[in-house]
């Protein structure tokens, strides 16, 4: 799965008023931006929407997916399992990340600089914003890992060993019932960039399993409005 890869679709959520500021967020494996866009919606019972802030929900492409025996899946790369053990398959995640780093610079030419854009993740989505934002770009507003891991031994952990300064601030959520994903491998994920100097919060879930919860995307939501402030002129 290397090689050049192309997003086939988008969902955008304009600002309201002056677009200062844009989110990317990105779906879980085999789901699509529109499917992202609409489960945060069914939980908020309301469009999620900032008046100062972009939100881009991609679709990633249909890629062979190991996980699912090799069949076509909306995935952002390929692993070998869905396990914290095993490692990565970094040709995969690099090819995506680049993709992903041009969307952003498309923002950059639009006049918002890397500063002022953040970005969020489900599941594999949450893994991939992790790499971007504590391995490709650590000039980022922040980042926003729900329900996500890590590999042990992952190619982030050892960027931020040797290259130590300014990382995004990070926000992580995991349920306590995830079966998917097991609560240990966020938790794991998370001491593990604390300790390479991310500033972090990482919230339990009582109950929930490996989906998204009402609070968490509230608490989220203000999150994105501490980093990335309303600035009236």
């Amino acid at each position: 799965m290397s090689g050049i890869v192309k997003i086939p679709k988008f969902n955008i959520v304009k600002a309201t008023k002056k677009h200062s500021a844009t989110l990317f967020f990105f779906h879980g494996s085999g789901s699509s931006g529109d499917d992202m866009k609409a489960w945060i919606e069914l939980k908020l019972r309301e469009e999620l929407q900032f008046p100062h802030i972009k939100i881009i929900y991609p679709t990633a492409p249909a890629q062979p997916y190991t996980p699912n025996n090799g069949m076509l899946s909306n995935v952002w790369f390929d692993r070998k399992s869905i396990h914290i053990n095993v490692p990565e398959e970094l040709d995969s995640v690099n090819s995506m990340c680049k993709t992903v780093l041009e969307l952003m610079d498309a923002e950059v030419s639009k006049g918002i600089p890397y500063e002022n854009i953040a970005v969020a993740g489900f599941s594999m989505g949450g893994a991939l914003s992790l790499h971007l934002a504590y391995r490709h770009k650590t000039s980022l507003a922040g980042c926003v890992a729900m329900s996500c891991f890590l590999n042990r031994n992952s190619v982030v952990y050892e960027y931020l060993k040797t290259n130590p300064g300014r990382t995004p601030p990070l926000i992580q959520y995991h349920g306590t019932e995830d079966e998917l994903v097991p609560l240990k491998w966020g938790a794991e994920s998370y001491n593990n960039l604390k300790e390479l100097g991310v500033d972090g919060q990482f919230t339990e879930l009582m109950g929930a399993h490996h989906e998204l919860t009402v609070s968490e995307i509230k608490s989220f939501k203000n999150w994105i409005l501490e980093i990335l402030p309303e600035k009236h002129v």
